[in-house]
């Protein structure tokens, strides 16, 4: 499957550039594979520079407001200088990795809400630098997750929204400057719970699953019943019942607390 853009024409001689990602769908600790493009215009120019990397729209909250901020969190450069022949035409060919910290965009086929990730471009042309639009990618779960996911499903939660929040969660294997919040509409059966919000933070050999109940905005409350983090191993998460370990861990938390 392949994936265009085309960035603006940059500079005296209108040099352009175009990125073909091969295959959109990806798993964390995964690679994008690609190919970059480049036109040259009317005149000869130099090329300081070509990088490719991931950049994903994050929430962030400073005091009382709230608001959106791009972040790269994964840069590759892809050569280094050269001086790019009028009409000539370069074709550089890339793999960018995929962080096993990256959040899930897509749920059994379904895009989440709330989640844009994707592949940039930047040129360095000229002492000049152009960043092109976002090329989207869609990150589907590691088997690990979606054993998590379905435990969910199968207990009859609801999807109700995704963010990414710029911080850290303490605690965790935690390495970029953001994390994503899954979160969930209870059943009938859990009354009295407002919602579940749930935490994946992972490397190539496990990952920290955070779940939280009625979470205040923007704390973690690790001293709370209402939070648990555990860790799953990316190879061996096979042996447990999933759906019975969350059932079992909010039954006592409601029975506790008069839930349900």
């Amino acid at each position: 499957m392949a994936f265009k853009k085309l960035l603006a024409s940059l500079g005296a001689g209108g040099a352009s550039v175009e990125t073909v990602l091969t295959e959109v769908n990806v798993v964390p600790g995964g690679v994008v594979q690609g190919e970059v493009r480049i036109q040259g215009g009317s005149v000869n120019q130099a090329i300081e520079g070509l990088s490719v990397g991931l950049q994903a729209k994050v929430e962030v909250e400073s005091g009382d407001q709230e608001y959106k901020q791009d972040i790269e969190f994964t840069k590759v450069q892809l050569g280094g200088a050269f001086e790019l022949q009028a009409g000539a035409v370069h074709a550089v060919p890339f793999g960018l990795e995929i962080p096993w910290e990256t959040p899930v965009t897509m749920i059994d086929g379904q895009a989440l809400r709330g989640m844009n990730i994707g592949v940039t471009t930047e040129l360095a042309i000229a002492r000049a630098v152009d960043s092109g639009d976002l090329d989207p990618i869609n990150v589907h779960p590691l088997p690990a997750q979606k054993a998590i996911l379905d435990a969910f499903i199968q207990l009859g939660f609801r999807f109700k929204s995704a963010d990414m929040e710029r911080g850290h969660i303490r605690g965790t294997r935690q390495r970029l400057p953001f994390y994503q919040e899954i979160e969930f509409f209870p059943p009938s059966q859990y009354r009295g719970l407002n919602q579940v919000e749930l935490s994946f933070v992972a490397d190539e050999h496990a990952m920290d699953v955070v779940l939280e109940m009625d979470k205040k905005p923007g704390l973690f409350s690790e001293g709370s019943d209402t939070f648990r983090s555990f860790q799953v191993g990316l190879n061996d998460w096979q042996g447990t019942d999933w759906a019975a370990y969350l059932n079992q861990w909010l039954s006592e938390v409601g029975s506790k607390r008069n839930w349900f």
